[in-house]
């Protein structure tokens, strides 16, 4: 679904917008389009820090695609928290690198609008990553991931995956690859969480009757 053109605020621009940055979201995209196109025909949201690049891939089913602007969110459609979207709604979502201030929130209304059994993938700036010297003299701040893993298991969406990592580990001035290992100190970090429901009481199977096997007595 091609996003809605909006027109880029200079109070937006950030360290996401350098080129550096984009090569980052578009390593980021091959593994994006793989989650989405894994569940075809299903409804799904995709946040993203900056406007959309041309996709490599056409996206299928029903989907909204926003990007973070100085006043909430803009693409698909304009909006802010709490999301303009009925509760249980998608079976899908992306976050791409959500800002601090309103991770939580964010994340309570990711789980609001997921579907039971619906996914989320959240790709994340990795503050472990030797790679930080590119984005803190932009005086952005990363999360550890053990610290997002929390706040997904807070929001009531655990995560069902290890850990997946990507990019380059040294800030160079090299491209940024697009191949995922178990390297812990590269530059971005993927959490892929469930929202899970807790199981119905089953029927109760009823107690065979007792019967009494001693003598009765009698008036």
């Amino acid at each position: 679904m091609p996003a809605t053109p909006f027109p880029r605020q200079a109070a937006v621009s950030s360290w996401f917008d350098t080129v550096v940055a984009q090569k980052l979201l578009q390593a980021e995209q091959p593994l994006i389009l793989d989650a989405l196109l894994g569940r075809p025909a299903q409804p799904w949201l995709w946040l993203a820090p900056v406007p959309f690049a041309p996709l490599a891939r056409e996206l299928p089913g029903r989907g909204v695609r926003l990007h973070r602007t100085a006043r909430g969110y803009a693409g698909d459609l304009v909006c802010t928290l709490p999301l303009p979207l009925p509760s249980e709604s998608v079976n899908a979502i992306v976050l791409q690198h959500v800002l601090g201030a309103d991770a939580a929130a964010l994340l309570e209304e990711c789980e609001r609008v997921l579907l039971p059994g619906g996914r989320i993938w959240l790709f994340a700036l990795n503050a472990v990553s030797p790679y930080r010297l590119r984005w803190r003299r932009q005086g952005l701040v990363a999360r550890p991931p053990g610290s997002w893993r929390g706040l997904l298991e807070q929001a009531g969406l655990p995560c069902t995956d290890p850990l997946r990592y990507l990019g380059p580990v040294w800030p160079t001035r090299g491209g940024v690859g697009s191949a995922t290992s178990g390297a812990p100190l590269r530059a971005v970090c993927l959490l892929q969480a469930e929202k899970r429901t807790a199981a119905g009481i089953g029927p109760i199977p009823l107690r065979a009757p007792v019967r009494w096997r001693g003598s009765t007595a009698s008036i």
